[in-house]
């Protein structure tokens, strides 16, 4: 009986390459052991069947960044909707095109967090430049919100929620606020502070019953079903 190797080892062995070229077939998903394709270059194996994919490229994976459609759950953090990003929840439209693979699920940060109690789009990175943007810019991009009311209007309160209210006691600068339909508000404002919504409409006589992100900068959610997630493809910027 053969003594169980590293899949690193063998594949470097059998092609033959060096084991950080077999580490980059393996951790690119181009290794299959018995008909199942292994990411981990640590894999034990001993007679099994190793292939090759014959297209498999040495290209060192690009970091990925993703877009979840939260639930407007309140009890969902971060750290929770981490959990919500696994195979069988990817969406089936996903126009991305990327090979999934068990790296992208690692090391994912969130940026520019959800209005309170809100639910919709919400992004995660592994790409330090994607980050850095989201980050260093996160006051300056333009967040969307299709926000669910209850209640009656006062006079002038469209204006007001344009402008004209104070929030922590600090003068909101203008903002863009319309009608969606009749019990719909579309909000779309930069720098939006926790709380700042459910503030805004009731200062003028309105209760909201639920708020969903939408678009953050150029990039939007579009129909991205509650719960799932999808990969942002290169040509989406924020």
């Amino acid at each position: 009986m053969t003594t169980p190797v590293r899949l690193a080892k063998r594949l470097a062995a059998t092609l033959p390459c060096s084991r950080r070229e077999a580490e980059l077939y393996i951790a690119g998903g181009w290794v299959r052991v018995d008909g199942q394709v292994v990411e981990e270059p640590q894999f034990m194996v001993s007679e099994q069947n190793i292939e090759l994919h014959p297209e498999a490229t040495l290209t060192p994976l690009e970091p990925a960044t993703i877009m979840l459609h939260q639930p407007a759950d309140t009890a969902v953090n971060p750290s929770a909707a981490l959990q919500l990003i696994r195979a069988e929840t990817r969406s089936a439209d996903d126009p991305s095109g990327i090979h999934m693979l068990k790296q992208h699920f690692l090391r994912l940060t969130p940026h520019i967090p959800l209005e309170r109690n809100a639910g919709g789009m919400v992004l995660f990175t592994q790409d330090w430049r994607a980050a850095r943007k989201l980050s260093e810019d996160a006051s300056s991009l333009e967040q969307e919100y299709i926000v669910e009311v209850a209640g009656e209007l006062t006079p002038d309160g469209l204006k007001l929620l344009n402008h004209g209210l104070t929030f922590n006691g600090r003068a909101l600068p203008p903002i863009k606020v319309s009608w969606q339909n009749e019990t719909r508000l579309r909000f779309a404002l930069k720098g939006v502070q926790p709380g700042q919504i459910a503030h805004m409409c009731q200062r003028v006589g309105l209760q909201v019953q639920a708020m969903k992100r939408i678009r953050i900068g150029r990039v939007s959610m579009g129909k991205l079903p509650s719960g799932q997630w999808r990969y942002l493809m290169p040509q989406e910027r924020f």
